[in-house]
C-alpha cells in the first residue's frame, strides 16, 4: 500500500480477511458478515476445493455500481462475473494499438496497475516518453505495494468477481467451468468503460458457438436487441451496421418476432438477412448508452462551473500589468472570467469566438492574470500558425511588456542554441512563442516538446487538430502540459465528428476512448438522412428519436467545455455586413469548352463514369478549373505550336533541357497559362504568349469589369481571394490590362515579407489586395478594405469566411460587402450547395435554442451578471 492512502482507508480494508485454506465441506459460496467494531458489512470468501496448500493468493477488484447505471432502478444488488480473459487481451491489443511505441509489457503492467482500466491506462501512457532512458521497470509501478515483486500469478480457473454495491475490496473467485461461453449481453450487466468496444465473448448472438443454446430467454442485451428490431422504423433499421434499405424492408415484413428463437429462425432462413445483424443492433444501442453517459458527465461539469460562478467565481476586473492605455471590451472580460473559472475547477477549454473578435487579446489577459495572482505553475507554450506569429508578438508586447516572451523560430542553428538555452532552465520565460511546424519538425525538437513540463499549451487556430488520425494531431497531444487552451474562430469545420476531435484533445481523458462512440452517432446520422432522401421524404418527424436529438446532444457536450460568441451579437457598433452571391455567364467559348469537357467524361446513357476514385477526383478539378478560366486548362497550344516551342527552347542556351522530344513531353504536361509563363521568361519563345483577348476571356472577369470601375469610382478597396495560385497568376496581369495597383500575397510569400505587405496596403492608397484563401484567412487584418471577392469558393465554406474577416472585424469602421463569383451552369453551384449545409449544421450547434429563455442561467449569462454587464434573466 503507497503510503500516500489515507489512513482511514487502511482501517477500512483491513476489516476485510481472506480464508487461505478451503474450510471442509466448504461450497465455495461468498459470505457476508457484520464485523463486530462496524456498522460496515464484511466480505469471506473460501478458498476453491481444488486449492493447493500455500498456493498464492489472487486479489481481484471489485467495484462500486456506477451511479449512472441503468441498473440504479432495481434495489437487487448482485455480484456480476466481468473482465473474462477475452476482454482482458482486447483491452491490451487496443492499448497497444493506441500506443505502438511503447513497449508492450510496460502497456501490460500499467493495465495491471489500473486494474486493466483503459481510462485510467490511457492517461497514464500519454504522460509516458517512449524514448526516454530511464523507463521504469515492471516491479517500479508496484513498489508500494509490500510482498509483490513485479510478476503476476495467475493459477488457472481464477477469475473476476465484481460486487455491485457496497466498499471496494479483493476476493477471488473460481470461474465456471467451459461448458458455454458467458456473454455480457446474457448477464444483464453493463461495461464501465464507454470506448470498449463488444468483444466476440460479449455478443448477443454466435453462430459459431453450438455449445450454447438458443432460447427465448430475454435479459440484458437481448432484451433490447430483441425489442429495438420488433419496433423500429425504417430509419433506426437503416442506422445499423451492414443494413441496407432492402434489408431494413425485409426485417420489417418479417415481423411481429414471438420471440428470440423465433426472430434468429427468420433471420438465417431470409436470404436478405443475417445474424450478423442481431450484434450491430447490440453494437448500435451500446453506442447509443455510451453518448448518454458522457452527456450525464459533461452536464454535471456545466453545471458545476454555473454553480462555482454562482457562488462568487468569475468576478475578475482587467488585470493591472495590461498596458493602461488598453482596455479590453466587456465581452473580452467575460471570456478572461470564463478562463479563469475553468482554470479553478481544473478544466481545459476551447475559446471559439467568431474570428475577429480578440482572441488573441482574451488569452493575454488571462495569461497575465495567472502570473499576477501567482497561479502560473511554470511556462506556457503558444503554438501558431507561421503566418501569425509576428502579429501574436506584437500583441504581447503591445498588452502586456512584462511577461516575457521567448520565441522559438528561426533556422536550424539557431532554434539548436534555444534548445542549449531552455535545457537550463525556463524559470526566467512567461511564455515561448513557436509554430506548429517548429514544435514536431525534427526529432530533437519533438523530444524537447514532449518532456519539458508546461503549464498551459494554447493552440492558436485549433481547427488544425480537427482529424484526429494524422501525424500532426499526435505529435501534439504528445507534448507535455497540465492545460490545454484550443482558440479557433470555426470549430465546426465540416461535421460534429471533427468537433468531437478538438474535445478530444482539449480533455483526453474524458473524451478518449469514446471516440469510436462519438464518431458512430455522427456519422450514422448521415445514414439515415441519406435513407430518407431517397425515399422522397423531408419530414423531420421520420428521423429517429434518438437521432432527432443529435444537435442537442452535441451541444449538451459542447457546454462545458466551448465559448462561442458572434460578432452580431457582442460588436453593437461594427459595421454591417452585406453577402451577395453573382451568377457569371460564361463566355461563349468558354461554355462551349465545358461542355465539351462533360461530353469526354460521359458514357453513352449521359452519365459521368470515373474509373477509379483519383479519376474521379482529377474530373472533378478540371471542372473546377474550366468553369473559373480557360486558360487553366490545355485548349490554345496544341501539339504542333508546342513541337515548334520545344525546338527553340531545346535550342537555348539558358533552358536545362537540350533533348527536344523530352521538352516536347514535358510541355504537354502544362497548362495553356503555365506555357503562357515561359514564353515570359524565355525570349527565344516570346512570339507564342497567348493574346490578351484570351486573358480577358473568362466570364468571372467579365463580372469583374462591370464591377470594378464602379467601385473604385465610389471609393471602395478591395480584396480578391482565390484558392488557386494559379489562378492568381491570371489574374495579375488582368489586373495590369484594366489599369488598377495591386499587392499579391500567398502560401509561398515569406512570413517575415507578410506583414510589410500588410502595412503597406493598409497605409497607402492601393486599390486591390490579390490573397490566396488559405494563407489570406490566417490571422490577417485588413481593415483598410470594405469589399471581398471571392473568386472561386471552397468546399468548405469557413475558409472562405475566414478570408472575408479580415476586413469585417474590429477596427472596422465602414460596411463590409461580400461578393462570391459562381459560374452559371457549372460544378460550383454544387459547391456552393454544400457549402451552405455546412453552414446551417454551425447554426443549429452553435445557435441558440428556442427554450434557452427556459433554461438553467448558462456561464456567459452568470458571469455577464457578475461583472454588472447585464442582468441575470437576460
Amino acid at each position: 500500500m503507497s503510503e500516500s492512502t489515507s489512513p482511514s482507508v487502511l482501517s477500512y480494508l483491513r476489516q476485510y480477511r481472506f480464508q487461505r485454506k478451503p474450510t471442509p465441506g466448504s461450497s465455495g459460496t461468498l459470505t457476508v458478515t457484520s464485523a463486530p467494531s462496524s456498522n460496515q458489512q464484511q466480505i469471506r470468501m473460501p478458498a476453491p476445493t481444488t486449492a493447493i496448500r500455500n498456493a498464492p493468493i489472487v486479489y481481484k477488484r471489485i467495484r462500486i455500481q456506477d451511479s449512472d447505471s441503468d441498473d440504479n432502478a432495481s434495489p437487487a444488488k448482485k455480484p456480476v462475473m466481468e473482465l473474462t480473459t477475452a476482454v482482458k487481451e482486447r483491452r491490451f491489443r487496443n492499448m497497444l494499438e493506441m500506443f505502438p511505441d511503447i513497449s508492450p509489457l510496460f502497456v501490460k503492467n500499467t493495465l495491471v496497475k489500473h486494474g486493466w482500466n483503459e481510462e485510467r491506462s490511457r492517461d497514464e501512457l500519454l504522460k509516458h516518453d517512449p524514448e526516454s532512458d530511464d523507463k521504469a521497470s515492471p516491479s517500479t509501478f508496484f513498489a508500494s505495494r509490500p510482498g509483490f515483486s513485479g510478476q503476476i500469478h495467475r493459477p488457472n480457473g481464477m477469475g473476476v468477481v465484481r460486487v455491485t454495491s457496497g466498499p471496494s475490496v479483493v476476493v477471488r473467485k473460481t470461474l465456471a467451468g467451459k461448458g458455454g461461453r458467458a456473454r455480457r449481453g446474457s448477464s444483464g450487466s453493463e461495461d464501465e468503460d464507454y470506448g470498449v468496444r463488444k468483444g466476440k465473448d460479449d455478443r448477443v448472438y454466435d453462430s459459431d458457438d453450438s455449445d450454447n443454446e438458443v432460447t427465448d430467454d430475454l435479459i440484458g442485451d437481448k432484451r433490447k436487441v430483441f425489442e429495438f428490431l420488433n419496433t423500429s422504423s425504417m430509419n433506426e433499421l437503416s442506422l445499423l451496421s451492414g443494413c441496407s434499405q432492402k434489408k431494413a424492408e425485409a426485417i420489417i415484413a418479417q415481423r411481429p418476432f414471438k420471440g428470440w428463437v423465433d426472430m434468429v429462425e427468420k433471420f438465417n432462413n431470409n436470404k436478405m438477412l443475417s445474424t450478423d445483424l442481431l450484434n450491430s443492433t447490440q453494437e448500435l444501442l451500446c453506442t447509443r448508452n455510451n453518448i448518454q453517459r458522457l452527456m450525464k458527465k459533461c452536464v454535471g461539469l456545466a453545471q458545476q462551473l454555473e454553480a462555482a460562478v454562482a457562488a462568487g467565481a468569475g468576478r475578475l476586473k482587467q488585470p493591472t500589468s495590461l498596458d493602461a492605455s488598453l482596455k479590453l471590451a466587456p465581452y473580452q472580460l467575460v471570456g478572461l472570467n470564463w478562463l479563469a473559472v475553468l482554470h479553478k475547477q481544473g478544466v481545459s477549454g476551447i475559446l471559439a469566438d467568431e474570428m475577429g473578435l480578440g482572441k488573441t487579446v482574451q488569452v493575454i489577459a488571462f495569461l497575465a492574470h495567472l502570473k499576477e495572482t501567482g497561479q502560473a505553475r511554470g511556462t506556457h507554450l503558444v503554438v501558431v500558425p507561421a503566418s501569425t506569429l509576428d502579429n501574436w508578438s506584437s500583441e504581447l508586447a503591445r498588452w502586456c511588456p512584462s511577461l516575457h516572451v521567448s520565441k522559438y523560430y528561426g533556422n536550424p542553428e539557431e532554434r539548436r542554441q534555444l534548445r542549449i538555452e531552455y535545457s537550463r532552465g525556463l524559470d526566467q520565460i512567461d511564455i515561448v512563442l513557436t509554430t506548429y511546424t517548429m514544435v514536431s519538425s525534427c526529432p530533437e525538437e519533438r523530444k524537447m516538446f514532449r518532456i519539458t513540463p508546461m503549464h498551459y499549451v494554447i493552440y492558436d487556430e485549433a481547427h488544425m487538430l480537427k482529424n484526429m488520425s494524422t501525424q500532426r494531431y499526435d505529435n501534439l497531444l504528445k507534448i507535455k502540459s497540465k492545460h490545454r487552451l484550443l482558440l479557433t474562430g470555426t470549430p465546426l469545420q465540416n461535421n460534429l465528428v471533427e468537433l468531437m476531435s478538438l474535445l478530444c484533445f482539449v480533455m483526453p481523458h474524458m473524451f478518449s476512448g469514446k471516440t469510436d462512440d462519438l464518431k458512430n452517432l455522427f456519422q450514422k446520422n448521415a445514414k439515415a438522412k441519406t435513407t430518407k432522401k431517397t425515399n422522397g421524404n423531408t419530414n423531420d418527424e421520420e428521423i429517429p428519436a434518438f437521432e432527432q436529438s443529435q444537435i442537442t446532444q452535441a451541444k449538451r457536450i459542447m457546454k462545458p467545455f466551448v465559448l462561442r460568441r458572434l460578432k452580431r451579437e457582442v460588436l453593437q457598433d461594427l459595421p454591417k455586413k452585406t453577402n451577395h452571391t453573382e451568377l457569371c455567364p460564361m463566355s461563349e467559348k468558354q461554355q462551349r469548352q465545358y461542355k465539351e469537357l462533360i461530353a469526354g467524361f460521359s458514357a453513352k446513357d449521359g452519365t459521368i463514369h470515373a474509373t477509379t476514385e483519383q479519376s474521379g477526383i482529377s474530373m472533378m478539378m478540371d471542372m473546377r478549373k474550366l468553369a473559373n478560366h480557360p486558360l487553366l486548362l490545355r485548349f490554345h497550344y496544341d501539339a504542333n505550336v508546342t513541337r515548334k516551342i520545344a525546338a527553340k527552347l531545346a535550342r537555348d542556351p539558358n533552358y536545362k533541357e537540350k533533348n527536344e522530344q523530352y521538352v516536347f513531353e514535358d510541355l504537354m504536361c502544362l497548362s495553356d497559362f503555365q506555357t503562357h509563363q515561359l514564353t515570359q521568361q524565355y525570349s527565344c519563345i516570346r512570339s507564342f504568349a497567348v493574346p490578351d483577348q484570351l486573358i480577358e476571356d473568362s466570364g468571372k472577369f467579365l463580372k469583374l469589369d462591370e464591377m470594378l470601375p464602379k467601385l473604385k469610382d465610389e471609393g471602395h478597396r478591395v480584396l480578391i481571394f482565390s484558392q488557386f495560385t494559379m489562378m492568381l497568376d491570371i489574374i495579375e496581369p488582368y489586373l495590369r490590362l484594366r489599369n488598377h495597383r495591386y499587392l499579391r500575397l500567398d502560401g509561398s510569400t515569406a512570413v517575415n515579407d507578410r506583414q510589410e505587405l500588410i502595412d503597406q496596403y493598409n497605409s497607402e492608397d492601393i486599390f486591390v489586395f490579390l490573397l490566396s484563401t488559405k494563407a489570406g484567412g490566417l490571422g490577417i487584418n485588413l481593415t483598410a478594405a470594405d469589399t471581398v471577392i471571392i473568386h472561386d469558393i471552397d468546399f468548405n465554406p469557413y475558409n472562405d469566411k475566414q478570408a472575408e474577416d479580415r476586413c469585417h472585424r474590429m477596427g472596422q469602421t465602414r460596411p463590409v460587402t461580400i461578393y462570391r463569383l459562381l459560374s452559371a451552369g457549372t460544378i460550383e453551384e454544387g459547391i456552393y450547395q454544400v457549402a451552405q449545409e455546412k453552414l446551417n449544421l454551425e447554426k443549429h450547434v452553435t445557435g441558440a435554442d428556442e427554450n434557452d429563455g427556459t433554461e438553467q442561467k448558462n456561464v456567459v449569462r452568470l458571469l455577464s451578471a457578475a461583472l454588472g454587464l447585464t442582468t441575470p434573466n437576460k
